[in-house]
């Protein structure tokens, strides 16, 4: 069986994308309890639609539920849980050991993962949370390739293990810098990301905390060998394009692994690709030594909004062969463009003519979110998209 590709999805929209482009399954926020209190998240009607529209394609939506409980946190929780369960969804994230038995108890027909916020670090604490029950551990991040071999060696649980976006400057799970310097609790839906701040180191100098983001594309082959049966990328707020670059991305080389062609430029080729919707270096952090100083930033760090995503694919001129495009970015006549697709097809080409909603030709297309259409010489996929080469 292969191993998994988990996505993050902060909405309807960013689920479909996501399993569209290759996840196997989701991670999703809910109204309650869950640590993305800035993200759209989902309404129980949306988490249903989304359950069926994942299992339609054979695919899983995992709930979070991983905030640090408080008695508070406890009112409806119950009514809560049934409801979300009757949507249909394959497993449950927690942190909090009370949640983890009350699940295993009342709910035995869904898993349960424990999530990072644990920080999972060593064998025992993997066995203590197999032995309340839980299907799945998602270990901290702070871990180097021979741990997380010998935790799955030696607990014989399921692992899940962060592969690709940021990551946090504290301890995976642990962190208080949000409430102290901004009075928004971290650890239950607030983070402000107080370690992306700078801070004044002297009158001409700043100052950051901030880690480099976190790839382990070019270790694909390594952690499926020790035994990794789930590959998660962090990201429920990023846009659609990153998702679709990303998980793209992952997909081929995790195929490429499965069928015997994955290889060194395979992985350079990806390794580029992802880097290219990323607004800050990557890094493999712990995995094959302690982080140091590489790893993070301090001084001159600089994050650029992505500006090769021209457009989103929304529809099909069958009459005049155009492909009709939601304007994301700035492009004009004779930008050399790609157009890829969920299904990992693309299509390299010059852009000719461009026409407006009113079927006049432009010649710059400057306006985000207008309809543009671009001839091109066949239908492609709902959620196919268009980037600068």
């Amino acid at each position: 069986m292969k191993v998994e590709l988990l996505a993050p999805a902060g909405d309807l929209e960013r689920l479909k994308v996501n399993l569209l482009y290759g996840a196997d399954a989701v991670y999703v926020g809910g109204e309650k309890l869950g640590l993305r209190a800035n993200a759209t998240n989902f309404t129980l009607k949306e988490l249903k639609e989304g359950c069926e529209f994942a299992h339609h394609l054979g695919k899983k939506v995992y709930l979070t539920m991983n905030i640090v409980f408080h008695n508070e946190d406890r009112k409806g929780m119950e009514d809560y849980i049934k409801n979300v369960v009757a949507c249909g969804i394959d497993a449950v994230i927690v942190s909090d050991f009370y949640l983890i038995s009350y699940l295993v108890k009342n709910y035995p027909q869904i898993e349960v993962h424990v999530s990072t916020q644990d920080s999972i670090t060593n064998c025992e604490a993997a066995l203590f949370y197999k032995d309340l029950g839980a299907k799945r551990i998602v270990l901290a991040r702070e871990l180097s390739l021979k741990e997380i071999q010998e935790i799955i060696e030696k607990a014989k649980i399921d692992v899940e293990i962060f592969i690709h976006g940021a990551i946090c400057t504290c301890y995976s799970g642990r962190c208080a810098l949000s409430s102290y310097v901004t009075n928004r609790d971290p650890n239950r839906g607030g983070c402000s990301q107080v370690c992306r701040f700078a801070f004044d180191a002297n009158e001409t100098e700043k100052f950051t905390l901030a880690t480099k983001d976190l790839s382990l594309s070019s270790s694909i082959k390594e952690l499926i060998q020790i035994g990794v049966k789930s590959f998660k990328v962090e990201g429920r707020m990023r846009s659609l394009y990153y998702l679709a670059t990303v998980i793209g991305a992952y997909r081929k080389l995790i195929d490429a692994y499965y069928d015997g062609t994955l290889n060194e430029e395979l992985e350079q080729k990806q390794a580029k690709i992802l880097a290219s919707v990323s607004n800050r270096e990557s890094t493999t952090q712990y995995l094959f030594h302690e982080a140091d100083e590489t790893d993070q930033y301090y001084t001159g760090r600089q994050e650029l909004s992505n500006q090769e995503y021209l457009g989103q694919v929304i529809g099909y001129n069958e009459e005049n062969k155009r492909v009709i495009i939601k304007e994301r970015n700035y492009f004009k006549k004779g930008d050399l463009v790609e157009l890829f697709t969920p299904s990992g097809e693309s299509y390299s080409f010059e852009i000719k003519e461009i026409y407006d909603e009113k079927g006049n030709i432009i010649e710059v297309a400057r306006h985000p979110d207008e309809v543009l259409e671009l001839p091109f010489p066949k239908k492609v996929q709902e959620y196919s998209m268009i980037r600068k080469v």
